[in-house]
This record gives C-alpha cells, structure tokens and sequence, in this order.
C-alpha cells in the first residue's frame, strides 16, 4: 500500500492479521461447498491451509486445488503493485509501467469523470462475477459505487440463472434439500452433476450412502469420473435433459406411481400435469435423448420405487436453450413421489435462498442514479462491439472475460478497442488484463475479511484475514472506497469499514439467521442457519411458491408469456434441432469444469499445467477412427465463430456424437492461443437470459506436419507469461 493513502479502514485488533497461530477462514470460489479453512501462520507468513476438522460439511478436507491456496497466495508471476500500460493491447503488445495508487486511481477517477461528461455514467461498464463469493468483495463497496455513479448495471448470467429461474417456478426459490442429508438417501440420481470435481463434500456423503446399500445414477452426456463411480450411467444427448423429465413423468403418472396423499396436500396443477405428460412416451423420449425405451421405463421405476430418493442437479444441464425450463421439470419429480417427506429424498440444486442475508444494506440499489440500462455479461461480446451508446470503460474484478465468455473473438475484438478504457483487478496478469490499461493488484482470500454464504450447505462462515496484504495488494472494498473518494461521493455509507459491512449482511429478520451474529462467528468461525439437522424441509408443504404449494402449474410463468407447464425446448444446435447446421458440424461440444481449474482460476499455476501439459478433447473411438483421429494427435475444433487446438483422446467417455473440452484454460496458455470458448454462442437460455455454453457444434479434424507441432507458450520467467515484464 502506499504509504500516502493512510491505513485501510480497519475492522478493529480482533480481526487484524496475527503474527503466529491459527486462523479461521473460508474458501472463496464458485464452488457449492464453500470450506471452511484453517490457516497456520508463524511470524507473519501463512505456511499451511487446511480444512477446519470442526466444521460438519468440510470436515477436516479440502479439494486438490485449494489444499494448494498457498502456491495461489505466494506464486512468483502474482503482481503487487500497480501498473499502467505504455503501447498497444493484446498478448505480448505494448509494455507496463508501474505507478503509486495514487497515480493508478486518479487515472480512473479522470477517465470516469470525463466519459460521465461526454458520453453520461451508463457508458461505464462493471464486470464481475464469483472469482471471489465473500459477500464483502464480490458485492459490497463496488455495487455502492457502480450504483451512486449511475453506470450501466451488470446482469451476471454467466453460470446459474437459467436453473434457478427454472427451479423457482416449481419450488419458488433456490432451496432443496440439505446436502448434508445424501447419507440417508437410498437412490441418488446424480444429474449433470460431476461431484468428484465440483462439489466434493457432498461426494463424500454420497459415498457413504453408497456403502449403505443405495444406489447411484449419473445423468450426463459424458462418462465423468463421477459416472464411472456410479451403478448406472445414463448417457442422454446434451440439452435433452427437459424431455428426459417429462418421460419420467409420464412413467411414473401413468404406471401410478405418484404419492397421491402428497399430491394432493402439496402441489398444486396436477391435472393438467398428468394430461400434458400423456404425450411424451418412452419412445417419444428415448428418440429425442439417444436412449433405448426401456432405459426411460427402468429409470422412472427406479427412482419413484427407492424411498428416499434424492437429485442432485447441477448447473451444467442448463447451459443450453431449454435450460430453465429442463431445470423445472426435474424439480417436479420429488413432489409426484412424495421425495420431500425424508430428509434423505427430495432435489438439490442451490441452498442460497435459505440464507436471508441483508443484501440491500450491503449494496444500496437506492443509491441508483436515474434510469441506467441493463447489460447481459453473457453476451458481452456483441455489447462491446455493438451497444448504442457505446461503452466506454469496463472495470474487471472477480473476472476473466477474454477467457470465460463465450464467443471470445468478439470479446476479444471489443477489448482491443482503442477507445475503450479498460481496468483489471486481480492478482494476476490474466488474458482480460492483456488488454487493461491499468492493472491494479488484489488480495487473496488470506489477506481480507470477508463473509460467506454457501450454495451448497447450510453455514455462515467468516474468513478472517491471516496474513498482512502482500506488496501493494488491496481488497475490492478498499479500492472502491478510494475510488469514490476521488469521484466525489460524500455519502456516509462510502466510509463503511470491513466490520461495519459485515455486520450490515448479518442484519436480518430472516428465521434462518436467528442467532447468527458477528461475535458469534469471531468466536467460531462458521455457524449453521436456525435449521435442524437431519431436516426435511417440504415434508409438510410449505414451498416459498405463492400458492405454498409445489406449482407444477405456473401462473407466473403463464403471466410471463411462458408455458405454465414445464416443457422440452430443443437446443439452438442440434442435429434434429439444425440438420443443416450440423451436416457441416455434426458433433455437439462440451467443456465442463476441469479437476485441477475453477472456471480459470488456478489455470495459471504449476499444479495445473505441470498435471495437464495441455488441453485435450475426449472423442468417442468411432468419430474419432471416422477423421483419422489417434490417440495424441493435435486436432482442431471449429465451426463458424472460431477454432481452438487439442490433444485427442479417443475412447467411450464421450458418447457417439459428443466430444468433450475439460475447460477452462487461459487463453495464452492454449496452443494456438484459444481455449473453448473460440466456438461457443452468445445465445441465451429461455429463463434467466443465462449462457448457453453446451449447446454448440463443431467439427473436428487431425492436423498434420506444421500445424500438429503447436505447443503452448511457456510461462515467462518474469512472470509475464508472454507479455512485456514490467519494471521494479
């Protein structure tokens, strides 16, 4: 920090970094499992991370990547102090300079005030998202300050808007069951899901269900390392999910499978439930999905005769065009089998909604100045190339967009843009800040306070700040504290310290936050909602729905425009859906999560690139022998928006007719220099204007001599990783 700008506004002794001992913390990235950590520090550096022994749901463990967080906190290429570009934009162009803060943050309170006269507020863009979910950094301080400047306000679309769109219209919020509950379940169908990667604790209580006797199905496109650890694998065609449902449904309907006595208690619209099912038979069904009938029958006999019988849905299913609508109709199983009686059955997607933190006092809507619009940052690509007015400045922070959007040559061509002014905050100089003209850097998750909801259990944690901030590194909080400063901004709530906020999210009238309170979480470090154990939630109706019922009929929905009831919309690309599309891309793309990354956070470190060397597509053996494809061959994939390389890997994890991306590497890290999103499409799901990431063809083809000889550029010893150093 520089020395000029004073201390940070601090949060009091209590929660100051320590000089030795053990502190209480809580991982930050999109993950549902949000672990609560533990972190040794001896003499002012932190020397192991570990999962809290104590905490229910972590229970002593954490995931390959952040047992790790240490090689993240202390990687040599991390940047610590400020920098201003000299020179042109993109990978390898131009060069940095470093500056003060003070140097830094005038140069972007100048640009803002000056495009807030030329060109008004909405010309300024905020981009984030979840590369840190702490209530405090991802949306505290920066809403206060986008909000009071009157900036174009962000729709933050990217991964899971279009299930919990879908989910609420059933279920009315983005609740289920509780994860800590799978132990007790007899049957879990495990539906685009891939816990072995992504949601590792509730793997673990799956596990142990499965050594109890119950049984496990996977529902995916690909044979994951979850599927293979299951008893059955249904291997459906990517975006088909919605009509595998309504095949369910009209099973278990038909056959008289339904609990009747929950039914008619809890639901509401049953009627015109089991009269629209009636058309879509196992045939119907198994033709649209890839499947034989009798799969169809079987699962449904499965799941409505294994009480308790739990879904564990995932966000991957619904990144494609009929994903919110998919994501409802598998939320309507549990209430047509009575699931929601047991605390071991019922349906798992987002526990988020079961919080009832003040999110308002955190990010003060009411500070919003006049009407601005509204940008979808899953089509930022045509927005920056394309919006009237144009945008004029993007502030990056939580984010990576040149890597994670979709349709990333237009992402890319938009932040080339010689008019647009570009801010990056982060601890790294990843693809996005390729393009930045000013780079400021940013704490860890072991260098801030912070407070933590889940997704994915039932606990508040409080991340208390185990080491001193490195170099110059800032917290989003602080930086946008002293960016309103500079604009001007004298409302009281600008000067707000870290404790301050984090008291403000815990003031809450919400029954689950009884008892909940900031000493309480000092003392502890983490606290379950007022929820029992061993709860289940809808055993007794209840849905936060209008009618308190589950609404297999919408009136919402209907009052929207849409279908009252759940229905089966075809992805955008498809070979039924496009035939003419696909008889020149005749393969469906999809690159989920890989182990060793999240989304591209971790993508940059050794642990990654040392146990990945570079990307690789899995392709089922007879597409591949059908394009000369062996194993290790360099191919590329490509349809109409771009291209990217990898290793083929030929096999069965993919079924016929899909292949498989394991994603997300950084773009400068790619042969080629593009990662998968070279080919996806800003298309938009039909509920929550999500991204629609799996619902893209390609064509892949075996390059030779030249071409097959690309490698990826290696990591600069100056941690540049291929762009200029930038000077001591």
């Amino acid at each position: 920090m520089h020395a000029a700008e004073g201390p940070l506004p601090a949060a009091g002794d209590a929660v100051r970094a320590p000089r030795d001992g053990t502190v209480r913390g809580a991982c930050p990235h999109d993950c549902p499992d949000t672990c609560a950590l533990e972190t040794r520090v001896v003499a002012g550096r932190a020397t192991a991370v570990s999962g809290a022994a104590d905490h229910p749901f972590t229970a002593g463990s954490l995931c390959t990547k952040v047992s790790r967080y240490l090689d993240r906190t202390y990687a040599p290429d991390r940047i610590l102090h400020p920098m201003r570009r000299l020179g042109g934009k993109g990978p390898g162009a131009g060069s940095w300079v470093r500056v003060s803060w003070e140097e830094a943050l005038d140069t972007i309170a100048g640009r803002f005030a000056a495009i807030c006269r030329s060109d008004g507020p909405q010309a300024i863009l905020p981009y984030s998202y979840a590369g840190t979910m702490g209530l405090l950094q991802y949306a505290s301080m920066d809403r206060r300050f986008f909000n009071r400047l009157g900036a174009s306000q962000l729709e933050r679309t990217i991964c899971s808007s279009a299930g919990k769109a879908g989910i609420s219209l059933t279920l009315g919020a983005a609740v289920g069951m509780d994860p800590e509950n799978f132990d007790q379940s007899r049957l879990i169908l495990i539906w685009g899901s891939n816990p072995v990667v992504s949601n590792l604790h509730a793997w673990s209580r799956m596990q142990q269900a499965k050594r109890q006797g119950a049984r496990l199905i996977a529902i995916d496109p690909y044979r994951s390392l979850t599927a293979q650890k299951c008893h059955e694998h249904v291997a459906l065609r990517p975006g088909t999910d919605g009509a595998l449902a309504l095949g369910l449904m009209h099973v278990i309907i038909g056959e008289g499978l339904t609990d009747d006595d929950y039914i008619a208690r809890h639901t509401t619209g049953f009627a015109a439930l089991r009269e629209h099912v009636a058309a879509w038979t196992p045939e119907r069904v198994a033709a649209i999905c890839g499947l034989e009938a009798h799969t169809v029958h079987a699962l449904a006999r499965a799941y409505a005769g294994t009480p308790p019988a739990a879904i564990r849905l995932n966000y991957g299913m619904q990144r494609c065009r009929g994903g919110g609508m998919a994501a409802r109709a598998i939320a309507c199983l549990p209430a047509l089998v009575g699931a929601w009686r047991e605390p071991g059955g019922g349906f798992s997607l987002s526990t988020g909604d079961f919080y009832g933190m003040n999110h308002q006092a955190l990010e003060r809507p009411d500070l919003i100045q006049g009407t601005p619009r509204s940008i979808n940052m899953s089509a930022i690509g045509d927005t920056l190339l394309a919006a009237d007015p144009p945008v004029k400045a993007m502030f990056v922070y939580n984010a990576n967009p040149a890597a994670v959007a979709p349709d990333s040559a237009k992402v890319i061509r938009g932040l080339m843009r010689p008019d647009l002014f570009c801010v990056v905050h982060d601890l790294f100089l990843t693809d996005s800040a390729d393009y930045a003209d000013v780079f400021l850097p940013a704490t860890s998750q072991l260098e801030h306070l912070d407070i933590h909801k889940s997704y994915g259990h039932l606990y508040v944690l409080l991340n208390r700040p185990a080491i001193a901030p490195l170099g110059e590194a800032l917290p989003n909080v602080e930086v946008f504290r002293r960016l309103a400063a500079r604009m001007g901004f004298t409302e009281p709530c600008f000067s707000d310290t870290d404790e301050m906020l984090c008291r403000q999210a815990l003031q809450s009238d919400a029954p689950s936050m009884a008892g909940i309170s900031f000493e309480s979480l000092m003392e502890r470090g983490w606290q379950r909602l007022a929820i029992p154990p061993r709860h289940a939630p809808f055993a007794e109706g209840g849905f936060p729905t209008p009618s308190g019922q589950c609404e297999f009929f919408s009136l919402r929905a209907q009052q929207m425009g849409l279908d009252p009831l759940p229905c089966y919309l075809p992805p955008y690309e498809s070979v039924q859906s496009a035939p003419q599309l696909a008889a020149r891309f005749p393969l469906a793309l999809l690159s989920p999560p890989h182990r060793h990354a999240l989304n591209s956070s971790f993508a940059n470190l050794p642990l990654f690139l040392q146990a990945e060397k570079s990307p690789q597509l899995d392709i089922h053996q007879d597409d591949a022998a059908a394009r000369g494809i062996r194993d290790g061959d360099t191919v590329r994939i490509f349809n109409d928006r771009g291209a990217f390389l990898a290793t083929a890997r030929p096999g069965d994890r993919a079924r016929p007719g899909v292949v498989v991306a394991p994603s997300l590497w950084w773009n400068k890290l790619c042969p080629g220099g593009n990662n998968a999103n070279a080919v996806t499409s800003q298309a938009l799901t039909d509920l929550g204007h999500g991204a629609t990431f799996y619902d893209c063809l390609v064509q892949v083809e075996r390059l030779a001599g030249d071409e097959a000889s690309v490698q990826p550029p290696s990591s600069g010893a100056d941690g540049s990783r291929g762009g200029a150093p930038c000077p001591d």
